[in-house]
């Protein structure tokens, strides 16, 4: 004796249907390809070679200021102008005075451009600043 019969329209469906599943599982797998490549933000810089590693800092208290070859500036990961870079610095340098600021540029580049970020961190005040190298 058949439990229901096929006159009744309540037939149970044993089995889940997971192709929609399959799906998007494949659609978020394609997003995250995409995006994961375009979250980097710092430039590809080839650093001069000599220096000591690092002793451990706050992180809060560091400003990365990035020059590449041509001379093009970054901030934080933001490309900006030397007057942009020079506000900014100024600005967390009023509101936290044990700030450090970072310059790492590619040793390919222009000294001038180097010597602007310097520059400008000595008129304002800002004394803490660290040319970055690659470590032997």
């Amino acid at each position: 004796m058949r439990r229901f019969s096929q006159r009744n329209p309540l037939v149970t469906l044993s089995d889940l249907n997971v192709t929609p599943l399959i799906d998007l599982a494949f659609v978020l797998l394609i997003i995250f390809m995409i995006t994961t490549p375009l979250l980097e933000h710092g430039l590809s810089l080839d650093l001069p070679g000599g220096g000591q590693p690092d002793r451990p800092l706050d992180k809060n208290d560091i400003r990365t200021v990035e020059v590449d070859q041509s001379g093009g500036y970054m901030l934080g990961g933001e490309s900006m102008s030397l007057e942009q870079i020079e506000q900014k610095l100024v600005a967390d340098h009023q509101s936290n005075p044990n700030i450090l600021v970072y310059v790492r540029a590619d040793h390919r580049g222009t000294y001038g451009a180097v010597a602007a970020v310097l520059n400008r961190c000595e008129e304002n005040g800002i004394t803490r600043v660290s040319l970055r190298t690659e470590p032997e």
